[in-house]
Order: C-alpha cells, then sequence, then structure tokens
C-alpha cells in the first residue's frame, strides 16, 4: 500500500476506536437501535439532496447499507446496551477480519498471501486471548450479538469492494439512507411507535455531541477513506487495520471512564498488532528478501494489485502507470 493509504488507514482506525467511548456516552440516554437510526438519519439528510447518486446499482447500495452499516452497528449497539463493554466491543467486532477474507476468497476469487493469511491468524489469536480472558465473565447474548456485528460487517466490506469507480463519500450518504428503515421499524415492534419519538425529543446535549461525532467524523470521514481504500485494494489487505481498533478503544476507554486495562487486554492488543504487521509489510519484505537472494532478476509487470508503482514506470520513469489509480 502506499504510505498516504496506509496513514488513512490508520486514522480510520483511530477515529473508530474513540467512537466506541461516544456510543456508550450516548447509549447512557437513547435507546440502542433508535441511536443508531439516528446517527445514519443525520448521514443521509440533508446531504443526499445534493451529493449525486454513485455510479452503481441500487443493490449495491442497499448492501452497503444494510451489512455494513444496519447489521453490523445495529448488532453492536444492542450488544453494548446490553452488557459488552466499550474494551470488548471492539475486540468482538474483529471477527469480521476473518469474515472478510473467507467471504472474499469465496464471492470475489481473492486469494491472500501467505503473510496475510498468517497475519490474520495471529491478530484472531490476539483477539482469542482476549475473549478467554474476559468472556467468562460476560453474557452469551451480548457476545454473539457481537459476532454477528462482525458478520455483517464482512458481508458489507465484499459488497463495497464490488462498487469499484464509485464515488466513496457518495456511496456513504446514500446508503445511509438505508438505514434508518430496518432499525427503526425493529424498534417500533419491540417498543412501541412512541418510544423512538420520545427518546429523540429527550436527548441530552452530551448524547447530541456524541450523535455528531458518530456522524460527522466516524461515518462521513471514515467510512468514506474505507470505502475508497477498498475500491483501490483486495479487502484482505484493508480489513487487518481495523485490528488496531481495539487497542485504541482500550486506551479511549481508560482516559475517558478510567477503565485499566487488565494483563489479558494488554496481552490480546500486543498480539493483535503483530497481526497487523504481520499482515501488512510480510510480503514486502519477503520481496526484498528474494531479491537480495538474487531469486527476483526480473521486475513483476504489476506491483501486486495495491495500486503502486509498476515495473514500467521503476524502469523509465514517467512512463504511465499500467495500474489505474482510484
Amino acid at each position: 500500500m502506499k504510505s498516504r493509504h496506509v496513514l488513512c488507514a490508520l486514522l480510520v482506525a483511530l477515529i473508530w476506536g474513540v467512537n466506541f467511548v461516544a456510543i456508550e456516552v450516548g447509549l447512557h440516554d437513547v435507546p440502542p437501535l433508535v441511536l443508531a437510526a439516528l446517527r445514519f438519519a443525520l448521514v443521509a439528510f440533508p446531504l443526499i439532496l445534493v451529493v449525486r447518486r454513485p455510479a452503481v446499482s441500487w443493490r449495491v447500495i442497499a448492501g452497503v447499507g444494510l451489512f455494513m452499516s444496519a447489521g453490523h452497528l445495529g448488532f453492536i449497539y444492542l450488544a453494548m446496551h446490553l452488557g459488552l463493554p466499550s474494551g470488548l466491543a471492539p475486540l468482538i467486532l474483529q471477527s469480521q477480519v476473518l469474515f472478510t477474507v473467507l467471504l472474499a476468497a469465496l464471492l470475489l476469487g481473492e486469494r491472500p498471501s501467505r503473510p496475510q493469511l498468517a497475519g490474520v491468524l495471529l491478530g484472531l489469536v490476539g483477539l482469542g486471548i482476549v475473549v478467554l480472558g474476559r468472556g467468562v465473565s460476560a453474557d452469551v447474548l451480548p457476545l454473539f450479538l457481537g459476532l454477528a456485528g462482525g458478520l455483517s460487517w464482512g458481508l458489507g466490506n465484499v459488497v463495497s469492494r464490488s462498487a469499484r469507480g464509485a464515488d466513496p463519500f457518495a456511496l456513504v450518504v446514500w446508503s445511509a439512507a438505508v438505514v434508518p428503515v430496518p432499525l427503526l421499524a425493529l424498534e417500533v415492534l419491540l417498543d412501541g411507535p412512541a418510544v423512538p419519538v420520545q427518546a429523540v425529543l429527550s436527548m441530552t446535549p452530551l448524547a447530541w455531541g456524541s450523535t455528531l461525532f458518530t456522524v460527522l467524523v466516524s461515518t462521513l470521514l471514515a467510512f468514506t477513506l474505507w470505502n475508497g481504500l477498498l475500491q483501490k485494494y483486495p479487502a484482505a489487505r484493508v480489513a487487518p487495520f481495523t485490528l488496531l481498533v481495539p487497542p485504541v478503544a482500550m486506551l479511549a476507554g481508560w482516559l475517558v471512564f478510567g477503565e485499566v486495562p487488565g494483563t489479558w487486554e494488554l496481552l490480546g492488543g500486543a498480539v493483535l498488532l503483530g497481526g497487523v504487521a504481520l499482515s501488512q509489510f510480510g510480503a514486502l519484505l519477503g520481496r526484498r528478501a528474494r531479491t537480495v537472494r538474487g531469486t527476483t532478476d526480473v521486475p513483476a509487470a504489476v506491483d501486486d494489485v495495491d495500486g503502486e508503482s509498476t515495473a514500467v514506470e521503476r524502469a523509465v520513469p514517467g512512463a504511465p502507470s499500467l495500474v489505474r489509480e482510484g
């Protein structure tokens, strides 16, 4: 990946880590499904009136909205409302990395490299360490809801990957319009039509502040960057960056709520970071090692599918690229 795209991925991980603190603050005053629906209603309107529809089918727009947003965040909001800690929630969601790699291989034919696959597996080991350390004290239902959110996010990643060429920002805005419909319908079915209206009318300034953060920063900014990266690179190359979200969330929870990470959290977070490093840089180091040993005499025509410089550009400065930059 190009260095600027790596920085974008790291920024997304930072934003989404802090976002779990904002969600927990909002859940103190607002029912989870209402809070999630309000978040995406504010993302869609009024921007949908001025942002042109992305050049993808309605099925792709609906798929991104239902899986990457409604299912992913609807499940995790419910899980946190039922007691899943803000530090554990992002770790459970990292199951999406495994789901993304498997679904991308099955549905898109993307085969992860050995270092990428090893890095994902190492990251999942770190996830398992934390879950084993804290999962014993957690209810079963919130854990399963968190895993369902990870599966939905993985499906959303694959759908977004198929939307190559579409404006990432427009995709975020238009897909957000899909989200409030199923969430509010479920809330009305469970608690009646008066609950969503009363919840919004009685929101505190702190709840509104947390909602605006999730709208402007976590959704409009972070999801635009994320969708753009998924259009430039294979899903198995992008998804592991979300393994950085749990350590950031743990640090944010400690600074805001005084939640001190335990031994399991620190150990698991370190293993997760190792998995990210291996998945992102293992293949590059392997190629350089082979070059030093003299086993790679002829440069490849295209440097994987990363969108990086081609052999033509390296041999003849200024030559046109064989790979389109998104």
